[in-house]
């Protein structure tokens, strides 16, 4: 996966990790290599969530009138 990072493909290609390596058809050192791509592509896919969490999240007085950090879903239950 070169240039910009898809998310969506990284997950697809994580399914497809777990699902050869749970057939048990690859070889050890297959599956070493197939597992350590699965470990980085889930750092950068929960590193992109995190990314997309701070996104989300909004700038707001409290009653005490100070700012705070709220997620974007704890402003719509006011």
């Amino acid at each position: 996966m070169s240039g910009k990072f898809d998310f969506e493909r990284a997950m697809e290609r994580l399914e497809q990790i777990v699902n050869d390596l749970e057939s048990g058809n690859l070889s050890l050192d297959e599956s070493l290599k197939v597992f350590e791509e699965g470990v980085e592509l889930s750092k950068k896919c929960y590193k992109k969530l995190g990314e997309a969490e701070a996104s989300v999240k909004r700038l707001v007085k409290n009653e005490s009138g100070e700012f705070e950090l709220k997620l974007f879903d704890d402003l719509e239950e006011k």
